[in-house]
């Protein structure tokens, strides 16, 4: 059993109005338990839209979203949905809320009455998660964007979460914050099995994952590994995308004669295959 399944998912808002729009158009997808799967596409593609479904924050106007077997459309079972799936957004100043690192990290253990003991437990383990326990008693405005999605990420963990979904996580931080947080990703999916959803229209962190989905206008277009999805460099401009620095470089120097794998998608690799050239 996947560990998130879409079945036949339409999302229309403002449905039954004059200004109703189709987000989602028959989406059908699966991720696995400990799979990390980038979604790539332009804006209005789709892409948060089929995110917040995972969470159970949106509910499908047509069709399916399971949660480890649970339907995301029972009211019931919410709580079940979200303590499985964290979500980090965008913006981190807007999912922090406490005026301590360790008290933001906390809240969510806290709301449900949990026993203090066990909090303290959690939150310990989910800044260590993180590489943050030196910054326990910050306050978060102190701290850096990238060790601000951190927090975030931890205020996930500490509700013992299967899988994490990043919407566009990195967009507002600068290089060294980018890093910060793809590596902590990369780690907790690699080192811990936590299931991860990443959007992203960074290609180089899409080149990291294990599976690439593609969106355009609420449907799937391309679906597979980095290496399949960016070769078709020619297929990913015509839907308004980039390919990696590297995999962009290896095919104008394949033009230039050189004798390169279309397949090279990170410095790496591209590095490798010249050096054999010599």
């Amino acid at each position: 059993m996947a560990f998130i399944e879409c079945r036949g998912l339409y999302h229309d808002y403002n449905a039954g109005m004059e200004n109703e729009y189709r987000a989602l158009d028959n989406v059908s997808l699966r991720v696995e338990k400990g799979e990390f799967v980038t979604i790539l596409g332009t804006n209005g593609s789709g892409k948060s839209t089929l995110a917040k479904h995972f969470n159970a924050l949106l509910q499908p106007t047509q069709g399916k979203c399971l949660v480890d077997g649970i339907d995301t459309s029972d009211e019931a079972r919410l709580w079940d949905i979200r303590s499985r799936v964290g979500m980090v957004f965008q913006n981190p100043d807007n999912q922090i809320i406490a005026a301590i690192v360790e008290d933001d990290i906390g809240f969510g253990p806290e709301n449900i009455g949990m026993e203090p003991h066990e909090i303290r437990r959690r939150v310990t383990a989910a800044l260590k998660a993180v590489n943050m326990e030196e910054f326990r008693h910050f306050a978060p405005h102190l701290l850096s964007g990238g060790q601000k999605q951190r927090v975030a990420i931890a205020g996930a963990l500490a509700m013992n979460t299967e899988c994490l979904v990043l919407d566009e996580p990195t967009a507002m931080l600068d290089p060294a914050g980018r890093r910060e947080v793809i590596d902590t990703v990369c780690r907790l999916n690699r080192e811990q099995g936590i299931t991860v959803v990443n959007i992203t229209h960074f290609m180089e962190e899409a080149a990291l994952s294990d599976r690439i989905i593609v969106m355009n206008k609420g449907r799937i277009m391309k679906e597979g590994s980095p290496e399949e999805i960016f070769q078709d460099i020619g297929g990913m401009r015509q839907l308004g995308l980039d390919v990696p620095v590297a995999t962009e470089l290896a095919y104008r120097l394949s033009r230039k004669g050189l004798q390169l794998d279309r397949a090279i998608i990170n410095q790496e690799a591209l590095v490798e295959a010249l050096c054999r050239l010599k």
